[in-house]
């Protein structure tokens, strides 16, 4: 009897290892390794996938500034895995791994999955895949794959699909994917005619979903978007948006609005933009900034600018949109500048600038606009101080622009402007200062501190105030706190916080020990003593008068010194406005300020031919005759008599300087590519012009340089020393100087 019972055992055991064979075509074989590979393995490589594509979504931002990208996903094409596989499903069978750690991301363990599920429950026999949810796992294999940028293996799990499961379930899902990786790999033409064929096949049999047309016409979009050929772009994007409502057709969409702007085309945009804007089912970031691209693509007398203005008001007034205020904030300030309201588009601007965002890109262009505006306004330094926070916000990312470049340019201006408008202004003060009397001085200062002593009694009071507003209300204790929190003075945080503020005022920074009032612990007095020392402690040196009267220079050269810095300014600020800014009448005011007070007698001369020039420009006859006259009687021997005399030899000398500046340009072309004879013969027979230009020392260093690519040393240091000597002022001879000693 025991051993009828052992062999029925011994039967069940076999029947159902026999029924989990892989080389066994039957129908429980079929179904287990089906079910098992739906249900188990399979499975959980699913929901690593979705997991990775949700980490894609969260971690990506797109940049509305920009055109999107139509599939929202960066991929580094320089670091794409080329690494081809010996087949499909290789390298997870635990055998060969020299690595046991878990997957780096959720795609690695869905790739993980799928190669188990192929491994583990694949059914090909005699050429046929038995197990009908293996096509299942390679398809996930391919994607993983794909989004871990290693798009040739992931073709090659495509291809395996195709070739072997031609009647697969999945099979147009799988050659859009395919069409994709190629896209990523840069073979745009091999995916599109893939794709055509695929479109063609759903145009005769009608075989595809909405969902594969979609797609399909989406990879075309992105295969074309590749190739620059933008009406392909646009019409494919047209008809993807056509199948279904869901987030890919909403960002084809706003895609394809922003490529209508991008060509000028602004009613399509427009027309694309309103639609996105005014359905429910588009996603809530596509929705508002399709509104907000509306602003950007209406014209500034557009009767609908009005329409646009409420729109965004309705817009900034929803609190669910409080994410999109300092774009919402922004676009406002544009139709309010656009409109020539502009201190109403300044107040938009700084509100965009106070909404708490990441956005940094999106402030450098609030920053610009309020910029220009200053600099239209002719408030340089304010201009200045937005310039340099487009600046120090603008991420490596962004610095090749060309709009931040231009901005490096115009702000390199400003900084100088700022620097020597900041040296006028301070020693003015001082040089005004040094000019009062004893009794000027002191009036002066006491003004001034009674105006801090003031100011200061308002900040007490202020800290005061809000100690006993925390006191009455306990500051916070309904966030989460018991009963009895905020009760106390020191249970309140604010008001322990603006405690500690009032008394550091008073008493400076004490340590922590007996006797802390005293000044001298060593030795201790009577009451009127500690009293006198507690009032020394409390005497702030910014209300004593002699604190400012001591920082008064009486250094004759000093005051020098300060004097002809402010001079310089007044010059380089009157050249900066003329020159650079265009600014005629800045220009006249800081150069008639410099005559005024101007004691070199070698700046008369310029100063003079500067004044002619503007008054000239602003149709100031009498005053740019009087100058006029004044160069010509005075300096009648001069250049710049020279040129009020004859205007037209100006433009002959500077042709001159033109061919000189030509002739410089030959000569280190010719040294660049190592014609170093040529280069010293040319410097040897250059025109008498040339020999008295200001490239003179250029040329000279140039020829030294080439002499010592292939003369001697000695020959070389000869050479180098006459550039040193002749021209030790300039930067050539310093130059030179340097090679010497490196020489040595």
């Amino acid at each position: 009897m025991k051993k009828s019972y052992n062999l029925i055992i011994f039967i069940l055991i076999a029947s159902s290892v026999l029924s989990c064979s892989t080389k066994k075509d039957s129908v429980i074989n079929r179904n287990f390794h089906a079910l098992t590979t739906k249900y188990n393995v399979l499975f959980n490589g699913e929901q690593a996938f979705e997991k990775g594509l949700k980490n894609i979504e969260n971690g990506y931002v797109d940049n509305f500034w920009k055109r999107l990208p139509i599939e929202p996903i960066k991929f580094d094409e320089r670091n794409a895995n080329l690494i081809k596989f010996s087949s499909p499903g290789s390298g997870f069978d635990g055998d060969g791994g020299s690595d046991n750690s878990a997957p780096a991301t959720p795609f690695d363990r869905a790739e993980e999955k799928a190669a188990k599920a192929i491994q583990k429950h694949s059914m090909n026999i005699n050429g046929y895949e038995k197990n009908r949810k293996i096509d299942d796992a390679y398809l996930l294999l391919g994607k993983s794959r794909y989004y871990t940028q290693r798009f040739i293996p992931a073709i090659e799990a495509f291809n395996y699909i195709i070739s072997n499961y031609p009647k697969a379930a999945l099979i147009y899902d799988t050659k859009v994917w395919r069409a994709k990786s190629n896209i990523r790999l840069e073979n745009e033409k091999l995916a599109i005619e893939s794709l055509n064929l695929l479109i063609e096949l759903d145009k005769n049999e009608k075989n595809l979903t909405p969902l594969q047309r979609q797609q399909a016409y989406t990879a075309m979009a992105m295969a074309y978007e590749k190739t620059d050929t933008i009406q392909k772009v646009i019409d494919n994007l047209a008809i993807s948006t056509s199948f279904l409502k869901n987030h890919q057709s909403a960002r084809n969409a706003f895609v394809l609005g922003q490529i209508y702007s991008e060509l000028n085309r602004k009613d399509s945009a427009r027309m694309v933009f309103r639609k996105l804007a005014d359905e429910k089912w588009v996603p809530e970031k596509y929705r508002i900034h399709a509104s907000i691209e509306m602003v950007k693509n209406i014209e500034a007398k557009d009767s609908s600018n009005v329409l646009l203005v409420d729109r965004l008001r309705k817009l900034i007034r929803n609190s669910d949109n409080r994410k999109y205020l300092n774009e919402l904030y922004y676009q406002a300030g544009v139709l309010q500048e656009d409109r020539g309201n502009t201190e109403k588009a300044i107040e938009f601007y700084l509100k965009s600038l106070e909404v708490p965002s990441r956005d940094i890109y999106q402030k450098t262009y609030t920053y610009e606009k309020l910029g220009n505006i200053y600099f239209e306004k002719q408030e340089y330094l304010l201009a200045g101080s937005f310039y340099d926070s487009v600046l120090k916000a603008t991420t490596e990312e962004f610095e090749t622009e060309k709009r931040i470049r231009r901005i490096k340019r115009k702000n390199k201006g400003l900084t100088k402007l700022r620097a020597f408008e900041e040296t006028v202004t301070a020693n003015d003060s001082v040089l005004k200062l040094v000019a009062m009397s004893s009794d000027e001085r002191t009036a002066f200062f006491e003004g001034y501190i009674e105006k801090i002593k003031e100011s200061d009694e308002k900040k007490r009071q202020r800290l005061l105030n809000a100690q006993d507003f925390g006191s009455q209300f306990g500051g916070g204790s309904s966030f989460g706190g018991g009963n009895n929190q905020g009760k106390w003075y020191f249970y309140n945080s604010q008001s322990v916080g603006f405690g500690k503020v009032a008394f550091q005022k008073s008493w400076g920074k004490r340590p922590l020990e007996d006797n802390w009032r005293w000044s001298d612990k060593n030795e201790v007095g009577s009451e009127t003593e500690e009293e006198e020392t507690v009032q020394t402690e409390k005497t702030d040196s910014r209300y004593v008068v002699e604190t400012y009267l001591k920082q008064i220079p009486t250094d004759p050269a000093v005051i020098n010194k300060l004097k002809v810095d402010k001079n310089e300014a007044l010059y380089q600020l009157g050249l900066i406005y003329k020159e650079q800014f265009k600014n005629s009448t800045l220009a006249i005011s800081n150069f008639e300020k410099l005559y005024a007070i101007n004691d070199k007698p070698e700046l008369v001369l310029p100063i003079n031919y500067h004044l002619y020039q503007l008054y000239d420009e602003i149709g100031e006859e009498e005053k740019a005759n009087e100058k006029k006259d004044f160069i010509l009687k005075n300096y009648s021997d001069s250049k710049f008599a020279e040129i009020i005399r004859k205007p037209n030899s100006k433009i002959t000398e500077s042709k001159k300087v033109d061919e000189i500046d030509k002739k410089y340009r030959l000569v280190y072309s010719l040294y660049k590519h190592n014609q170093f004879e040529d280069v010293v013969d040319q410097v040897d027979n250059l025109s008498a012009a040339a020999q008295n230009s200001e490239l003179i020392a250029k040329f000279v260093l140039l020829r030294a340089l080439a002499i010592g690519k292939y003369k001697s040393k000695d020959e070389y240091k000869k050479a180098l020393e006459f550039v040193a000597f002749n021209y030790a002022n300039r930067i050539e001879g310093k130059k030179a100087t340097e090679i010497i000693k490196l020489l040595k």
